[in-house]
């Protein structure tokens, strides 16, 4: 037993950050009685974290080659636990919102050190008993958050949701400080400054953009001059990009059209989280259910999602990642329509099989597409599309909630998993990129 010690530190860190990114759906309304916020401003608060997770997510994972991945693992852990207390301590939501971005400062440390971490502790048979676990874990982190949510809020008030990580990331450290070796940097060139700081202008405005216009305000000046922002911003970053022997991201990746394809499909894979939003807010608006309630309403998410990502880290071997990703997201999208026309916990069993499926699947499949020697950076891409993903998923599903209600929402869900989840199933022959300098 003592060999896996390593693997229950790193899945231990890993569930705390996902289970943040939607443990506060389901506390939402208390969140808005509470500190008189608008839905605008409720949706700043899911969305400041993922926004930061993926802004931060590409610097930071370049960051910890450079300082260790233990040390920096043990970091994020003490950034996310303090930031914890402050959201739970927050006297306002402007306050909740900015305590929530620097917790994703240490939730983003926490992700892209996690899966490397298990690959320097773990060899052969036990690597792969290792990842099964990991990504098990991480679906049921992210699933299983409105039901935790639910229970903390409904009993102990919304501030629980965040005081109850501080404790988790205290024992998490001190677990993560016998049992992970010290490691050294691997890479001491140049950190590509530039980069970040014009992928961040870009991806913080035009989330800022699609907010304000999801709130009605599509004719403001304010609106319009973050989505210009935000088409400069990336323009900067592909410009610095291409400059940089050691970029952030390699953008010759994208040349590749199963490669972009995949991306694709991690990006719609989120919207399924993005959708628990305002299916917690329909639930407890529309239904008034209690928070214990609507989370047991969710549950068959959680369920259904880490059995089956449990299963299907033992089929993996047997069929192509690219074919069960392509599935798994059109599993998800089949969800969303029987929410539609079933029951939403029927719905929504059906969407955790999907999740289930392509959360495994889906490192797998990048991995495969990747050129030799990208494979860390294709890693990278994977986890920030995910999470920038999940961000423009709340502002633009936030639009179609606001516009008409869950039904917009599911069917926007559908289609953009169904669009990608069936081009991954077409096959595609790969495009040779050139090999780094």
């Amino acid at each position: 037993m003592r060999k896996w010690w390593p693997l229950s530190a790193v899945c231990a860190g890993s569930f705390l950050f996902l289970l943040d990114t939607t443990v506060v759906t389901v506390a939402l309304p208390r969140i808005g009685a509470d500190l008189t916020a608008s839905v605008g401003q409720l949706q700043w608060v899911p969305d400041s974290y993922t926004l930061v997770l993926a802004v931060l997510m590409l610097a930071v994972g370049s960051l910890a080659d450079r300082w260790g991945l233990r040390r920096a693992f043990l970091g994020g852990l003490a950034v996310f636990g303090l930031a914890s207390l402050a959201c739970g301590l927050a006297p306002d939501i402007g306050t909740l919102i900015a305590a929530r971005g620097v917790q994703a400062v240490g939730g983003a440390a926490l992700a892209v050190t996690g899966f490397a971490l298990l690959a320097a502790c773990y060899d052969g048979r036990d690597r792969g008993t290792a990842i099964s676990v990991f990504f098990a874990v991480n679906g049921l982190g992210a699933a299983v958050g409105p039901l935790v949510g639910g229970v903390l809020t409904e009993y102990f008030g919304w501030a629980a949701i965040f005081f109850v990580n501080v404790p988790l990331a205290l024992a998490t450290a001190a677990l993560a400080r016998r049992v992970l070796r010290p490691d050294s940097p691997v890479r001491r060139g140049r950190f590509d400054l530039a980069g970040a700081v014009w992928f961040a202008i870009g991806a913080a405005s035009l989330v800022h953009g699609l907010t304000l216009g999801g709130s009605g305000r599509w004719t403001s000046p304010v609106t319009a001059v973050a989505l210009v922002v935000s088409v400069v911003g990336f323009a900067g970053f592909a410009r610095v990009e291409r400059r940089r022997a050691e970029p952030l991201l390699e953008l010759g990746l994208f040349r590749d059209g199963g490669f972009t394809t995949l991306v694709a499909c991690a990006a719609a894979s989120t919207l399924t989280f993005a959708a628990l939003v305002y299916v917690s807010l329909w639930l407890q608006t529309e239904r008034s259910l209690g928070p214990v309630a609507a989370g047991l309403t969710l549950a068959p998410l959680a369920v259904t999602s880490f059995l089956t990502s449990t299963f299907a880290g033992k089929v993996l071997r047997r069929f192509s990642p690219r074919v069960l990703l392509g599935v798994g997201v059109l599993l998800g999208a089949s969800g969303c329509l029987l929410q539609l026309g079933l029951t939403v916990p029927a719905g929504l069993a059906v969407t955790g099989i999907g999740v289930g499926i392509a959360g495994p699947a889906m490192g797998a499949a990048i991995a495969a597409a990747a050129p030799p020697g990208r494979a860390g950076m294709a890693a990278g891409i994977l986890t920030t599309t995910r999470q920038f993903g999940q961000t423009l998923g709340v502002a633009v599903l936030g639009i179609a909630y606001q516009a008409g209600g869950l039904t917009p929402v599911y069917v926007v869900a559908a289609a953009c998993g169904g669009v990608t989840g069936l081009l991954a199933l077409v096959p595609r022959k790969q495009t040779r990129v050139p090999e780094p300098a």
